[in-house]
């Protein structure tokens, strides 16, 4: 069962969020005090009630309201005098498997076709009501049975809330609440239930002397009062073992949570979305709402976080709020929800969500949606001629600047230069040199959670431990350029050794009596990118170019998922509009 749409109307700022899609991640992304919380709120209130099943009873729900929705507080203020008995309302649209389906039959004798799509209304008379959104008999048959309804959600999905400020309490609550439902598993074993019937047994003399004090202490100032019972109710017992615990964590000092930083509170709550989404023995889908997560954090941190939230939602259901460019889905743009004058509405370009969060990004990345950086100049000079004639998907990527390429000026500012163009809401690949610097800055990018394997390829040749760019090339095309200006021949074993292309020249400039500097070594590079530039279709050396060929199946499968998306986004138009 998935969560796949939800719609809020009326719920404090919000006048109108009309099928708000959640796929397998939904980013609310916004400025302050427009509305994201109150949007993921609202859903927290549904699900709550959608997923709690059996433990919120008839009887429970009234209480229940009163805690979590005040009218007063949560219809819009500004609706409130011309709409006395307005109604705050929150749909949510259910997607059952085939499996479940059949289940549903069985246990509610009524067939879902489509979505399951309930409504919860909440009135100023204090009144929650829960329908059926289904036409004709088949709805009020089904809003007749809600309490039925009901426990079925809450046995095929499950919802988890982690709220912005994540102080030590908030974490126990949230652990509390993993505890409560992991604890309550072992409810129906009998070593179980028969070892809470001692505890009551065991208590029972206790609660019937403090019953009869109280008794003998009323009687004397109400004659009346003919007994007194003190008790515990079996659901209070069972509800008092599930949630009785305690947080230490040993970091080098075993310290209850409460008293750790901010920081590590706030990651707390981490560890529990991680425990949560690999509970596979429950058999549950999972819908994780959680609020600004990047509060708190460390930047390297907010990176890991990234990461994590990422594998979540693999398995789950992931709702976000944000003000940070890295939780924004940059592959799924229709996945960001903009949130704007009380209303929201799915992106539609990555210039949209660029201008709510107020992000600026430099002229030549303005439209660029994928970005391949590259070491040096020269890199980007001889990539882009060769790019441009290798692939026609690609030419045209370039050509309407949805592809650009940058510079690293160096592999070592490879973290440095990916967060910024993270920043501006870009993907990235990058195509190193294959040697020691290159690999150490991927992997340091890759360690900070900037970067993934799947972000790389290197210029690898066979046969070589090391190799640069250069390597790939046809010596050909630049051999009898670089022997007239320099004076040297490349006619000579050094040039032809399996070190990688920089230290074969440098074996050649030395053994021909000629200084080798970095001057030399640059004008060298440019040199040869000049001629690759001018020469694009014989440049690269047939033996040496599989890792060229691999960079290009790779972009071309990153700008594919983009063309893709174009398809995505107009079903979601067509969802959003009703059709």
């Amino acid at each position: 069962m998935k969560l796949v749409a939800f719609t809020v109307e009326k719920y404090r700022s919000i006048t109108k969020a009309h099928k708000i899609k959640v796929g397998n991640k939904a980013i609310l992304v916004g400025p302050n005090n427009e509305g994201k919380s109150n949007i993921l709120r609202a859903l927290v209130i549904a699900m709550d009630v959608f997923t709690m099943g059996r433990r919120l009873s008839i009887g429970t729900r009234s209480s229940w309201r009163q805690r979590h929705y005040d009218w007063n507080r949560d219809f819009p203020i500004q609706l409130q005098k011309e709409q006395p008995n307005g109604e705050s309302l929150i749909i949510l649209e259910f997607d059952l498997s085939d499996d479940e389906r059949s289940e549903f039959w069985k246990k509610i004798k009524s067939n879902v076709t489509g979505t399951l799509p309930l409504r919860i209304s909440f009135s100023s008379k204090g009144e929650m009501k829960i329908r059926v959104l289904k036409q004709g008999k088949g709805g009020k048959a089904l809003t007749a049975k809600q309490e039925e309804v009901c426990t079925f959600i809450s046995e095929h999905i499950d919802f988890t809330h982690i709220p912005a400020i994540r102080t030590a309490e908030s974490a126990q609550r949230v652990v509390e609440n993993m505890v409560e439902r992991e604890l309550s598993k072992v409810e129906d074993n009998p070593d179980y239930i028969k070892a809470l019937e001692r505890v009551a047994k065991i208590q029972e003399p206790v609660l019937e002397l403090l019953s009869k004090t109280i008794k003998d202490t009323l009687v004397k100032f109400l004659p009346a009062v003919s007994n007194v019972r003190v008790g515990i109710s079996p659901e209070e017992r069972y509800r008092a073992m599930r949630r009785s615990c305690e947080i230490e964590v040993d970091d080098g000092t075993p310290t209850l949570l409460e008293y750790k930083g901010d920081g590590v509170q706030s990651l707390a709550a981490l560890a529990i979305m991680r425990h949560a989404s690999e509970r596979g023995a429950s058999g549950k889908n999972l819908v994780v709402a959680i609020e600004e997560p990047e509060s708190h954090l460390h930047p390297s941190a907010i990176h890991e976080l990234r990461a994590v939230l990422n594998e979540l939602s693999e398995k789950h259901q992931v709702v976000v709020t944000t003000h940070c460019p890295l939780f924004v889905d940059k592959m799924n743009i229709s996945s960001n929800i903009i949130v704007n004058n009380q209303r929201a509405q799915p992106a539609t370009k990555v210039e949209d969500i660029r201008n709510i969060l107020g992000v600026r990004a430099s002229d030549n990345l303005r439209h660029a949606e994928l970005v391949l950086l590259v070491e040096g100049h020269e890199d980007k000079v001889a990539m882009k001629a060769l790019l441009f004639h290798a692939s026609a998907k690609i030419k045209s990527a370039f050509d309407n600047q949805t592809l650009a390429i940058e510079t690293l000026d160096g592999g070592t500012n490879l973290s440095y230069k990916a967060s910024l163009i993270t920043d501006a809401l870009c993907l990235i690949h990058c195509f190193l040199d294959h040697d020691k610097c290159g690999k150490e800055s991927f992997d340091k990018a890759r360690i900070e959670g900037i970067m993934t394997d799947a972000d790389v390829n290197f210029s690898t040749c066979e046969g070589m431990i090391e190799a640069e760019i250069e390597d790939l090339y046809d010596s050909n095309i630049y051999k009898k350029i670089i022997e007239n200006i320099y004076g040297i021949t490349l006619d000579t074993p050094k040039f032809h050794s399996a070190k990688k292309w920089s230290d074969r020249m440098h074996d050649v400039f030395v053994q021909q009596g000629k200084d080798w500097n970095d001057r030399v070594k640059q004008e060298l590079k440019n040199k040869v990118a000049e001629v690759v530039e001018h020469n694009p279709t014989v440049s690269l050396n047939e033996n040496r170019r599989s890792s060229f060929d691999a960079l290009v199946r790779a972009i071309e499968a990153k700008l594919s998922q983009y063309s893709n998306r174009g398809h995505r986004k107009k079903s979601n138009a067509q969802l959003l509009s009703g059709q």
